[in-house]
């Protein structure tokens, strides 16, 4: 499983290499980003937005663009973990501490600048499109994810960044000030950097 702006820059590189007509970019990565929105609603279970497709992979016929960016964050969470194993990362030191949360957000960290649009994508997120996602979620709920996803990709993620990113979010603002503290631990760790930093190379 990968943070936010990791699925942004792994569907980034998707579209680059498969542009198509039919997939609207924008859309796409509304949808990529969409499945964690149970974050900020907590009445939604990880099944709801994690095993809504039959299989995984990377065909999207007959999908929306949310839709295909959606079922792309899924292939991607599972496609991450395979990388991640086949270098053995959750046998160094800290790695999978407090739920992995911290490699995930340092790996936002390390990949941001392979993307190069934050503003226009951060503005088209402060006024999302209306989507019909078939799961009871409020229009409320969904404008809050995306506000708070904006304010997380408008700049380089730093320690006050992720703080208040952490905090903003129901589940791990209890453990705001420690997923730093293990994120300044692992960004130390040269492997821990290289590895993380190779993922989104391989992803697709």
């Amino acid at each position: 499983m990968a943070s936010q702006i990791s699925h942004i820059v792994y569907a980034k590189k998707y579209l680059d290499k498969h542009p198509s007509n039919k997939i609207n970019g924008n859309e796409f990565i509304l949808g990529t980003v969409f499945p964690d929105i149970r974050r900020v609603a907590e009445n939604i279970k990880r099944s709801d937005t994690h095993s809504v497709f039959s299989s995984v992979d990377l065909t999207f016929s007959g999908l929306s663009s949310f839709q295909a960016g959606w079922k792309f964050h899924l292939y991607c969470d599972a496609k991450r973990e395979e990388i991640l194993g086949r270098y053995n990362f959750y046998s160094l030191d800290g790695t999978a501490d407090l739920a992995c949360i911290p490699s995930k957000l340092l790996e936002d960290k390390i990949i941001y600048s392979r993307y190069n649009n934050w503003k226009k994508l951060a503005d088209f997120f402060r006024n999302p499109p209306e989507i019909d996602t078939g799961i009871n979620i409020s229009r409320e709920t969904f404008k809050l994810w995306y506000a708070i996803l904006a304010e997380y990709i408008s700049q380089k993620p730093d320690s006050k960044i992720i703080n208040k990113f952490a905090s903003s979010l129901p589940a791990l603002a209890n453990m705001a000030e420690d997923i730093v503290k293990s994120i300044g631990v692992l960004e130390k760790n040269k492997k821990v950097v290289d590895i993380l930093g190779r993922v989104e190379g391989e992803i697709v």
